[in-house]
């Protein structure tokens, strides 16, 4: 793979923030063609703004979900649909998702292994890991998987490799993305892209300030 695609979160603490809307301008003004949000933190009619607002600037758009019940996810999918969105990221109910989203067009990411908690926690071995990543990405309408690699308990690198391995589908590594280092091991280990919210909107990456766009220009370059 040529590259890195660097999706840009607007949420902290896996909940979209008041003031997304204001920060889509900075990440577009900064050359981010890659703008995510979550499907909780705000009303419907803001979500419904932000998404058009990133696919008015011409990036593309991006929702994750991270409800783990059942009726809660389900709704959150509808809603993704809904918005129009052109990728949905997460949740773990992937034999009741794929018939909503056939015809849709949108791009499905679910997550492998047993995910819990708020904010979301990847439980289990890598083997155990690798192995749901391949049970589920060999579904026809899964397009790749969103690993939430640095929220286990495993090597973490280790586990971005095996779930690379495990699939030719694209693997997007999602949460508590800080460093430069990580981004470098997640090129290194094979993956397609990458997820930072609240890193960038917090000033915890190391760039030349803590303005957003200070961050959003230095995790660029580490692409």
């Amino acid at each position: 793979m040529a590259g890195l695609d660097f999706i840009f979160m607007l949420t902290r603490h896996d909940r979209t923030v008041p003031e997304a809307i204001d920060h889509i301008a900075t990440a577009l003004e900064a050359g981010i063609r890659h703008i995510g949000f979550k499907d909780i933190g705000l009303p419907f009619g803001e979500l419904r703004t932000i998404n058009r607002l990133i696919k008015a600037g011409g990036a593309t758009s991006y929702l994750e979900v991270v409800s783990l019940d059942r009726v809660s996810e389900i709704a959150s999918v509808r809603a993704a649909i809904d918005l129009g969105v052109d990728n949905l990221l997460g949740g773990t109910h992937v034999e009741d998702v794929l018939p909503l989203l056939r015809g849709t067009g949108i791009r499905y990411y679910p997550f492998p292994g047993r995910v819990s908690g708020h904010p979301s926690i990847l439980e289990g071995s890598v083997a155990e890991i690798a192995g749901s990543a391949r049970a589920i990405a060999s579904r026809d309408g899964v397009s790749g998987l969103d690993l939430l690699a640095y929220r286990s308990r495993t090597d973490v690198e280790a586990l971005i490799a095996a779930v690379c391995a495990a699939t030719r589908k694209p693997i997007l590594v999602a949460g508590s993305i800080e460093r430069p280092e990580q981004i470098a091991a997640i090129r290194r280990c094979g993956a397609a892209g990458f997820t930072i919210g609240t890193a960038a909107l917090d000033g915890r990456f190391p760039a030349a300030g803590p303005a957003l766009s200070a961050q959003l220009e230095a995790i660029a370059a580490c692409i």
